[in-house]
């Protein structure tokens, strides 16, 4: 058994759901001791599968479109375990699928703080112990969609979250940190338990939506959906120490599609 992160503590962001939940139980697997931060209370369910699996996992219900909800994740994670090894961020998702003359202001501004906000606040809260230590891994989960169609708040949201990863790269690799992104192709996954946007979809959304589906297939060289797995892969050798001389990148998981 692969035990790549024995004894580490793992934060991971938006865990009670897809990806992150994949992660969350994939490196408790490995032998992390894993915080699992998100703000629905299915993130309950994750906590209790990883110690069915001899797995020691501490959860925070927190908002992390806030800074507050970051620092609260961060301080909780340094109470019961002294330290934070490893961040992976994952929270964020389109919520509303059109074109970008079709969005209003406040949904424009609602993509960014799912997809962008969370990233900059966690980053920002761990920082200082990382910093401390002069040791730590960061792993942000970005998306192949800054091209791509009918979700261009989103897209400029994960182009943020590729700037971040490439400037924070820069700026600490002399403190011991190295921060790396995974930029997620289309991903088949089951219906979320909480859906992003509860609103019904008309029949121009739905027919929007497809296009992006449309979209994401012909631009992936194998013309396929990745699966959950073929994600958290990517993101769990970056956050490991096999990838020690890795810092600044950003690794399109997507078919060949390069984003």
């Amino acid at each position: 058994m692969n035990t790549r992160f024995k004894d580490k503590v793992v934060v991971v962001t938006g865990a009670a759901q897809g990806i992150g939940r994949g992660v969350a139980l994939a490196v408790a697997a490995e032998g992390a001791r894993v915080v699992l931060a998100d703000r629905a209370e299915l993130v309950h369910e994750v906590a209790a599968e990883v110690s069915a699996n001899g797995g020691e996992a501490l959860v925070v219900t927190a908002d992390l479109e806030t800074y507050n909800g970051a620092q609260l994740v961060v301080e909780a994670a340094l109470q019961r375990f002294g330290r934070i090894d490893v961040l992976i961020n994952n929270v964020g998702g389109t919520i509303w699928a059109k074109p970008y003359q079709e969005y209003d202001e406040a949904q424009i501004e609602a993509e960014i703080r799912r997809s962008l906000f969370p990233t900059l606040w966690c980053c920002r809260a761990v920082l200082p112990t990382m910093i401390e230590r002069r040791y730590g891994a960061i792993v942000n989960v970005s998306s192949i969609a800054t091209r791509g169609i009918y979700r261009i708040p989103y897209s400029a949201a994960k182009g943020g979250v590729n700037a971040l990863t490439a400037s924070l790269a820069f700026e600490h690799a002399d403190d011991g940190i190295r921060v790396n992104a995974v930029a997620t192709g289309g991903t088949e996954a089951p219906p979320r338990k909480i859906p992003r946007n509860s609103a019904p979809m008309s029949e121009q959304e739905q027919g929007w939506y497809q296009g992006i589906v449309d979209q994401t297939l012909a631009s992936s060289l194998m013309h396929r959906y990745g699966s959950i797995d073929e994600q958290v892969r990517a993101i769990l050798f970056l956050a490991s120490d096999e990838a020690s001389y890795i810092t600044g990148t950003v690794l399109p998981v997507g078919g060949g599609d390069q984003g």
